[in-house]
């Protein structure tokens, strides 16, 4: 009994114990568990997701800033600011094909990292017009800061638009964005009455026109605080961050901050550069509502010069780092303290220790670097020329219709008072299937610039072309015999000079006028002198009396006028066109027209007289043109052209040279050298007709056929579909449908033609555009 007493003593003082241990242990957790609820209610009260009935999802959210991004996108209707920009690059490989890149700096030997700051006035006006004039730069390179000329888009972002940088990418708040996004929420911050929500967004398929990151919004206004998105622009990954205005400030729906970290990759060379940018608004004006832009009562609506007044100061850059402390919003940090340094330094011992250079290999070294290298040459107070490089791959072309064609072109530029402009353009170019070497050289001087008003002269030499003298025979041959190559077609070289006049009477209506000589060579003998070997020259044959030819008396000599070796023709030429709703600027006495909603359409009328300057024959030309390219928004795009032409009072001999429709030995096209024109036509249908009709269509969008072939449709920036349509004797009608791709490296095409309805053949189309968009 004792023992058993003892024991359960013993059991019961444990139980006890254990039960106030116990309720010791409660009493504290209620306690903190009250004091982490007082806490929570006095400070910020921070709830995890979900936080509202209403709002139970990431779509749910989006749907809501997709909704009020346009009215967003425009309530900002102007602002001035001062843009401040830092950028640190670092050379982290390269090669010797780095010097080959159009546009990238020339690296120091022995140099991998360089820095610049740059302090510029940025002119913003709504919804994506950016006007940046550099006021001052310094750094330790001055190439490298636009960086093919591409860097300034990054810090003109308009958050809140469909398309992010100048329209190349689409944007996670367009209004069909949720076709090309996921969205979810990551994490939900801030007090019950000010929440913001970052939502995380992914592209549905690999593609360089999707980006991913993620959007800080602010519950309530749905406005965005944050914005980080990254992906590939050219040969350019980029990772852009954004900070937004607080909500009910001046600058709520305007970056204050950018941070820009990019890598430049390109066969084995890799460039990395870092950027950030700060913003000092000065004048922020905001549209009222229910209001457009508001305008100056007595200014045409048209006139966009408030959103187009600066422009670039030439003189800005400079060396004096300490005149930069003075405009300087962040300090430097020592890294790029020392790289300063060492700048200063490299460049104070080179100057000392500079020996005299081997004027010999200096030049060919010059030589070197015009074969391969874009560059501006200044001429002191006589202007400016820019080349391309003459060694070039990416300026060739081919086609399966004319083979590969290979271009060049040199621009000379000088400015007078009162903004007048002379520019002289060179253009060279050579087709290696036809073994021809084409050259042209186009001028203009615009003397009255507010007017548009200029003097343009132009010469070179033309297509090979066939004489009116056939087209009878032409006309004869049924169309279900028809064959070029039956017919023997004299060709005749062509060296042309057109002399014009142009100036604008009023906004969007231009008149030109001026006149057109060709002098056309034979290319071979003609059959007259290959069939009568032994018979006299012309000059000998027509040296008549009034009893006839001393060689032929029977001989009639006006039919020599068919066998000549040389045609001279003389024209007047008149030109009007007109575009509807005309938007322009004013850059200082400069007029610089835009774009305009309206289709333009031109009436072109030429009329060839006979003896003057030795001309032949007298024949009239008009042709009508309208062409337009219609935006349809989020990168996709309706470019259309529609042509009718006539030679009538046609007398003797003449050519069959029409100005809107003629196969180009170079040519070009719209907005991808390869819509707009003819790609398998036989270039001897360009001439065999004295009329024609002509239509072409393109269609032009990111994602059409290739969508779901992931893998290999990344690198494919828009596709399009092409239609071009003809209508000319013996082509009832000629149809061209192709199917082409854009990238970064290149345009190709693929083309299906028929003639009379019925298959004729496939062809391709294939141009570089590396460097080049």
């Amino acid at each position: 009994m004792f023992l058993h007493y003892t024991n359960s003593s013993v059991y019961l003082f444990r139980f006890k114990k254990e039960r106030l241990r116990l309720k010791r242990l409660l009493f504290i957790w209620v306690g903190i568990c009250f004091l982490f609820s007082f806490i929570q209610k006095a400070g910020a009260e921070r709830i995890s997701y979900p936080v509202d009935k209403h709002v139970s999802s990431a779509d749910s959210i989006m749907e809501k800033v997709i909704f009020f991004a346009p009215f967003y996108e425009r309530i900002i209707e102007s602002y001035k600011a001062e843009l401040y920009i830092k950028g640190w690059v670092n050379i982290r490989k390269k090669n010797h094909i780095l010097r080959y890149i159009p546009s990238m700096f020339r690296p120091k030997k022995g140099v991998r990292e360089y820095m610049m700051e740059t302090y510029s006035d940025l002119h913003f006006t709504a919804p994506d017009i950016y006007d940046q004039k550099v006021k001052a730069s310094v750094g330790t390179a001055s190439e490298f800061w636009e960086l093919d000329g591409r860097l300034p888009e990054y810090f003109h972002v308009n958050i809140y638009s469909s398309t992010l940088l100048y329209d190349k990418l689409i944007s996670p708040l367009a209004p069909n964005a949720r076709k090309y996004y996921i969205y979810r929420i990551d994490t939900v911050m801030g007090e019950r009455h000010a929440l913001q929500y970052k939502i995380r967004f992914m592209p549905k398929s690999k593609s360089f026109q999707l980006v991913g990151g993620y959007l800080i919004v602010s519950d309530n206004v749905w406005s965005v605080r944050e914005m980080r998105f990254s992906g590939r622009n050219e040969m350019v990954r980029f990772n852009n961050l954004v900070k937004m205005g607080n909500v009910g400030d001046s600058d709520e729906f305007l970056p204050l901050q950018y941070d820009v970290e990019a890598t430049f990759c390109f066969l084995g060379n890799v460039v990395d550069g870092t950027y950030e940018a700060v913003l000092d608004y000065k004048n922020i004006i905001q549209k009222a509502p229910g209001s457009d832009i508001r305008k100056s009562a007595w200014k045409s609506k048209y006139d966009l010069s408030d959103s187009y007044t600066l422009r670039t100061d030439t003189n800005a850059f400079r060396r004096d780092t300490a005149y930069f402390k003075t405009l300087r919003p962040v300090p430097l940090t020592p890294h790029e303290e020392t790289l300063y340094q060492d700048f200063f330094l490299r460049r104070d011992t080179l100057a000392r220790k500079k020996k005299s250079v081997n004027k010999n290999l200096e030049f060919w070294g010059q030589i070197g670097d015009a074969l391969i290298s874009r560059y501006t040459v200044d001429l002191d107070k006589l202007g400016s020329v820019r080349c391309s490089p003459l060694i070039n791959p990416f300026l060739l072309s081919y086609s399966g219709t004319h083979g590969i064609s290979y271009r060049q072109e040199f621009k000379y530029n000088r400015i007078f008072k009162g903004d007048r402009l002379l520019r002289v353009v060179p253009r060279i170019g050579y087709n290696f299937r036809e073994k021809e070497f084409y050259w042209r050289v186009r001028s203009d001087f615009d003397y009255w610039p507010r007017k548009r008003a200029a003097f343009h002269l132009e010469f070179g030499n033309g297509n090979r072309i066939y004489s009116s003298d056939v087209l009878d025979d032409l006309k004869a041959i049924p169309d279900s015999i028809f064959d070029f190559n039956q017919i023997h077609l004299d060709y005749f070289k062509d060296l042309y000079l057109n002399l014009r006049h142009s100036w604008e009477l009023v906004n969007g209506l231009s008149l030109e006028v001026g006149i057109s000589m060709h002098r056309r060579t034979e290319v071979n003998r003609s059959r007259f002198e290959l069939n009568y070997p032994s018979m006299p020259s012309v000059k000998s044959a027509t040296n008549v009396g009034s009893g006839g030819s001393s060689f032929f008396p029977n001989f009639d000599p006006n039919i020599l006028n068919k066998f000549r070796h040389t045609y001279n023709s003389f024209a007047p030429r008149v030109r009007l066109s007109w575009t509807p709703g005309q938007y322009y600027y004013m850059n200082g006495d400069r007029k610089v027209n835009l774009h305009s909603k309206y289709p333009s359409i031109s009436v072109d009328w030429e009329r060839g007289i006979s003896g003057v300057l030795q001309s032949s024959g007298s024949y009239e030309r008009v042709e009508i043109d309208l062409q337009h390219q219609i935006s349809l928004g989020l990168m996709r795009d309706i470019y259309w052209r529609f042509g009718w032409g006539e030679f009538t009072n046609q007398k003797e001999l003449y050519f069959v040279d029409f100005a809107n429709l003629r196969r180009s030995n170079l040519p070009m096209g719209w907005n991808d050298d390869i819509g707009g024109v003819f790609q398998l036509l036989d270039g001897r249908w360009y001439n065999s007709s004295r009329r024609y009709i002509r239509g072409h269509l393109t269609y032009e969008a990111p994602f059409l056929l290739l969508r779901h072939l992931v893998k290999y449709t990344q690198y494919v920036l828009n596709e399009r579909l092409y239609l071009n349509v003809l209508v000319v004797p013996h082509l009832k009608p000629y149809l061209e449908v192709g199917y082409g791709i854009g990238t970064h490296v290149f345009d190709f095409g693929l083309f299906a033609s028929f003639a009379n309805w019925k298959y004729q053949e496939i062809g391709c189309k294939f141009t570089f555009e590396l460097f080049n968009k």
